[in-house]
């Protein structure tokens, strides 16, 4: 596994031209759904990539809804999200380039390991099991939504204190509170606690362990060092139980960013080292591979 010397840029490295990636799905995270990645959506469009932001079941409607009615995502499962994401990628003609934000990079990382995809970034990723890492600062921004056990049977929604402090630590209260209008939903408390929480806590495999040993598509995990929700040492400790296999997996850091870096002011600077990371080591034999 190589570290990669944070806030460098990543150049391109030629990856012949009939062979680059020309698509993009980006999975969004809890607390928030694919409006999250609309500024993303007009980057990447602006760069020639044909760009994806499909969503969990029952994530369809706008986030206003979703707030009207948080009930119709409660339940919600991963193994259930996994195979419907799984079916939006197998029916792109061309393996793409798949990206995911917070639990979307724990998504990201269970698509690879079915062999979808050419190329994988998790950005700010939950962990997938096996990963016992948990710093102060995470503990104290889930604690909210662990701190009362009834939470697993419902959505549960941050206060925009609590979001300030989770997500957008680096912003003002003001900025803060604007991000919180404009995006946050409540999330399936089945997902923060099943998969986030008691996964590593059950015997046997859960649904959202992977293969670490397996061959896959390259992986990268982008890491912000100011991070309350999925601090860079989970990104750290998540990157390192892949270091048996022969699969690319690479490690960066942008060490002022907070938990909503991809849309915090200089996303665009984090979006780009994505891309051009993704494009410079796909997989050519993916590429080439129909769906």
């Amino acid at each position: 596994m190589e570290t990669m010397t944070p806030d460098k840029g990543m150049p391109d490295r030629g990856t012949p031209e009939r062979e680059k990636p020309d698509t993009v799905v980006l999975i969004h995270g809890l607390w928030m759904t694919p409006r999250s990645w609309e500024h993303w959506v007009d980057h990447y469009q602006a760069r020639g990539m044909t760009v994806f932001t499909p969503t969990y079941p029952g994530f369809e409607i706008e986030v206003e809804a979703l707030r009207e009615n948080p009930d119709i995502i409660a339940a919600v499962t991963v193994p259930e999200t996994v195979d419907l994401l799984a079916r939006v990628i197998r029916s792109l003609p061309r393996p793409p380039i798949i990206m995911g934000h917070s639990f979307g990079g724990t998504l990201t990382q269970l698509l690879l390991a079915r062999g979808l995809g050419c190329a994988g970034v998790a950005i700010n990723s939950a962990p997938t099991e096996g990963v016992y890492v948990l710093p102060p600062v995470q503990a104290k921004s889930l604690f909210p939504a662990l701190k009362n056990p009834a939470n697993r049977h419902k959505a549960f929604g941050f206060t925009p204190e609590q979001f300030h402090y989770a997500f957008t630590n680096t912003l003002s209260e003001e900025e803060s509170r604007a991000v919180w209008d404009r995006y946050h939903i409540p999330a399936p408390g089945n997902l923060i606690w099943e998969y986030g929480f008691i996964a590593n806590l059950k015997p046997g495999h859960q649904e959202t362990w992977v293969d670490y040993t397996a061959d896959r598509p390259p992986l990268l995990f982008i890491a912000g060092g100011k991070d309350h929700t999925m601090p860079p040492a989970v990104q750290r400790a998540n990157a390192k139980r892949y270091q048996k296999s022969g699969a690319l997996t690479e490690y960066h850091e942008f060490g002022d960013r907070d938990h909503w870096t991809c849309g915090a002011p200089g996303w665009e600077t984090v979006a780009d080292y994505a891309l051009n990371w993704a494009i410079a080591h796909a997989s050519a034999p993916l590429l080439a591979r129909s769906r």
